[in-house]
């Protein structure tokens, strides 16, 4: 009896350690949803990968800086549904990308909504 309820907490404890970075990684306290930026900018690289496609834009500041930004969105599998598909976007295309941005100020956005090179909107719900 003994030895059985040290394997039960064992394997709970083993499972409540494992689950603790898949928590922290999807964490919505990373990006400010309160206060969505709108950017548009060219397209420098297209990764439509799991866990999260990723999209690597280009910015033109007020000054004429040019600024590297990452845009990222959900699982492959989902934006597939929603018509996206690894031809989607590619480098030189001109985007439109609504999101929230990182709220430590790193150059990156969650994709809530797109607009592609053609004028066709692509969105992404917020998680």
């Amino acid at each position: 009896m003994k030895n059985k309820r040290l394997a039960v907490f064992a394997v709970a404890a083993g499972l409540i350690v494992l689950s603790g970075p898949m928590f922290a990684h999807h964490a919505a306290s990373t990006y400010d949803r309160e206060h969505p930026v709108t950017l548009t900018g060219t397209v420098t690289d297209f990764q439509f990968i799991n866990p999260h496609v990723l999209i690597v834009f280009e910015v033109r500041d007020e000054d004429g800086t040019v600024v590297a930004w990452v845009a990222g969105s959900g699982p492959r599998q989902n934006l597939e549904r929603a018509g996206w598909n690894r031809q989607t976007l590619k480098p030189g295309d001109q985007i439109r990308v609504t999101g929230a941005p990182h709220k430590e100020g790193k150059k990156e956005l969650s994709v809530i909504k797109l607009v592609g090179p053609t004028g066709q909107v692509l969105t992404q719900p917020v998680n």
